[in-house]
Order: structure tokens, then sequence, then C-alpha cells
């Protein structure tokens, strides 16, 4: 069975370009030619068993995510790729910087200002989008 057959795979990618657009699928496609099965479990764990769950909704879980990558300190590819889906499902801007300010108490305030500057590039980055009607 092909993967664009599997249900698994289908629910998560379904996800994955309702979270992050084309952003995720760049991301996946970047690892086809090294790491195909790496790129699979990424849309059939994360987005079709995780993100598919009930209990929480796109905001809350972006929020979430928003957080821990932040707090992890290491990870500002993935943190820009989240901010990005943060926006997307509906987390504002505001929202999103005091998500980063709280990390200062819990993560540091290095972790909370690269998360902030981060921030500062996505956000500049939508802005420089064209408006699409």
């Amino acid at each position: 069975m092909s993967l664009e057959t599997q249900p698994r795979y289908l629910q998560g990618l379904a996800k994955l370009r309702e979270i992050d657009g084309h952003a995720g699928e760049r991301v996946v496609a970047s690892l086809a030619d090294i790491a195909p099965d790496f790129a699979r479990y990424l849309i059939e764990f994360p987005f079709g068993d995780i993100y598919s769950r009930p209990g929480l909704d796109l905001r809350s879980r972006e929020i979430a995510v928003v957080a821990a990558l932040t707090a992890l300190g290491n990870a500002t590819p993935q943190l820009k790729v989240h901010l990005q889906a943060a926006l997307n499902v509906g987390v504002t801007r505001e929202e999103i910087v005091e998500v980063l300010m709280q990390m200062a108490v819990y993560a540091g305030f290095p972790a909370a200002l690269n998360g902030l500057t981060a921030a500062r590039e996505v956000f500049a980055a939508a802005d420089e989008q064209p408006m699409t009607a």
C-alpha cells in the first residue's frame, strides 16, 4: 500500500497542511533524499496521531509548541515554522509575544530573547507577503 492511500499518513498530511500550509510540506520534501522514512514519521506521528487528537484546539497546541521550542533554546528553525503555524491557526502576535515573555521565567532570558528575535523575523516575513483575496 502506498503512503498516499494509508489513512494515518493522509490524516497527518491533511493536518500538516491545515497548520503549516506549504512550509511543513517543504520540510518534509527536504528530507526525501536523505531520510524519507523520517519524513513519513513526521507526518504520521506528530500530525496524524498527536495533532489530530481531540482535547486541545490547534491554537492551544501551537501555543504549547511555541513555548516548548522556545524553552529548548536550540530549535530556532523549528520555532520559526511553528511561530508561523501559530499565526496560521489564529494566535495573535500579541499572544505570541506574551508566550515568549513567559518563557523568561521558566527557560531564562536568553531563551526568551532568542524566541523574540525569531518572532520578529517571522512577523517581518509575514508583513512582506502580498495580501491574497
